[in-house]
């Protein structure tokens, strides 16, 4: 089976977990839509019909799904990935272009009332993990993969190594707030079951807490603080870095911080929020 050969190979790459399921999830939506798509040559063995199948799925993401421009990437990186391992090498297709504004963040004033609500938070475990985004700008995989020997206390700070893609690893000085909010996790992590395991972030049976498991654990916080559903661990990671590009902190310590080995990449916290174009408006005259 294709799908079973391209996650064999996918296996062995150097790539981290959370990459290895969302590609194979990507390929496993592209192989599905192949398979109930009338297509032109086969896709699979012949050049050309692999270009005309993947601008034909990009389209597709695009008008009949309607699936945003990072998204879209997303799934054409997969599926570039898949081709390349399969031996037929990476599409011809371009792109979808990206708005020029930065990522959503959040507001200085929801970012106090989260900031607030993990305050008041019953759980220590939550509260470090709520604050491991937003302190040390990771990932939710990079954030539930830390092991306890990652995060490194000093009487002020520290510093926590993180393993993020492609095998990559940085390290990110603890902010105080965070630093307090692993001390008092570890404090407590001491009596739960698996305390004897590596993880950072166990679950309640003792295992590595999973990525669902944090995802639903930081949009519970941030719907207790009365923000929108779509506050993730990724708009609290936007939020670290748009805070420190605007507080003026030079793109090359940025993206050393986010773990991006381009500056292109951070070059998009520079560009106007929706909440900046609105604020703009407010300059214009009105007869009122």
């Amino acid at each position: 089976m294709v799908l079973t050969a391209y996650t064999t190979a996918l296996a062995r790459a150097p790539v981290s977990a959370q990459t290895r399921r969302t590609y194979a999830s990507k390929v496993r939506q592209y192989l599905a839509w192949l398979a109930d798509t009338t297509l032109d040559g086969d896709p699979l063995t012949e050049k050309a019909a692999r270009d005309w199948a993947v601008r034909d799925y990009r389209a597709h993401l695009q008008n009949v799904t309607k699936r945003a421009p990072r998204t879209v990437n997303n799934a054409l990186a997969a599926v570039d990935d898949f081709y390349t391992r399969t031996g037929l090498g990476p599409a011809t297709a371009a792109r979808a272009p990206l708005p020029r504004t930065a990522p959503r963040a959040l507001t200085r004033k929801a970012a106090v009332r989260f900031l607030r609500e993990v305050e008041r938070w019953p759980s220590p475990r939550d509260a470090a993990l709520a604050l491991t985004p937003f302190y040390a700008g990771t990932r939710i995989a990079e954030t539930v993969g830390l092991d306890i020997d990652d995060v490194a206390l000093s009487a002020r700070r520290g510093s926590v190594r993180i393993h993020g893609k492609g095998d990559q690893v940085r390290q990110v000085p603890i902010h105080p707030p965070l630093r307090a909010a692993f001390t008092g996790w570890l404090s407590e992590r001491a009596d739960w079951p698996g305390a004897e395991g590596p993880a950072l972030f166990l679950n309640q049976q003792g295992g590595r807490l999973s990525t669902a498991g944090a995802h639903t654990i930081i949009t519970t916080i941030a719907a207790a603080a009365g923000l929108d559903e779509k506050t993730t661990a990724h708009v609290l990671r936007h939020t670290f870095a748009t805070s420190l590009v605007r507080g003026g902190t030079d793109l090359v310590t940025v993206a050393e911080l986010l773990g991006h080995t381009r500056l292109e990449t951070v070059r998009i916290y520079t560009q106007p929020t929706e909440d900046d174009k609105i604020r703009a408006l407010d300059h214009l005259i009105t007869d009122e």
